[in-house]
């Protein structure tokens, strides 16, 4: 008599979200440090234009937002954590862009992929306004996400490609430095 055991393996769903928090080497760096992401890839999204070039999107005239696109293992890590980890590395609290990059084209913005998504975002956003944490109102926006346009190459994993500039604007910034005013210990 031959006995067969079958242990069932897990297989990864892989699932996306898409992220706008300024700059998009930032928030690119910062979600591929995380455990469960398989891909973050920098873009556009939001605007009334197709295939815009940065220079369409920097003008602030096209209507896009830098953002990111990320590909996650939802049994590693779950887009409710994506939320979390996404809410300590922007400042909720400027409608007008993020930290020194001004305008609508570095706007924060969660875009929804699923009314699941939508759901987990507004009690994620309505979770942080109750918790008192931040000293104002939550100025991001949570929308149906539209088409996400690559951006081109050179932006891609800039952090890694151009280390020394990239550090050098994270910090000129002052990224890091309103993080910890805002978050503090939380942050990471």
């Amino acid at each position: 008599m031959v006995l067969f055991s079958f242990s069932q393996t897990s297989i990864a769903e892989q699932q996306e979200a898409i992220f706008a928090g300024g700059c998009f080497w930032c928030i690119e760096s910062d979600f591929e440090k995380l455990d469960g992401v398989i891909a973050v890839v920098s873009g556009y999204i939001g605007g009334h234009i197709a295939n815009p070039s940065y220079k369409q999107v920097s003008s602030g005239k096209s209507g896009h937002t830098e953002a990111v696109k990320i590909t996650f293992d939802n049994q590693t890590v779950s887009f409710q954590e994506l939320l979390a980890h996404f809410w300590v590395n922007i400042d909720p609290l400027d409608g007008d862009g993020q930290f020194c990059d001004r305008g609508p084209q570095y706007r924060s913005e969660l875009f929804f992929l699923n009314r699941k998504q939508q759901q987990v975002a507004q009690q994620s956003l309505d979770q942080l306004n109750a918790s008192g944490t931040l000293k104002g109102p939550i100025k991001t926006k949570i929308t149906e996400a539209s088409t996400f346009y690559l951006a081109e190459d050179y932006h891609q994993d800039y952090y890694k490609k151009n280390p020394t500039r990239y550090n050098y604007y994270r910090w000129s910034c002052g990224r890091d430095k309103r993080l910890m005013q805002l978050w503090g210990a939380k942050k990471d």
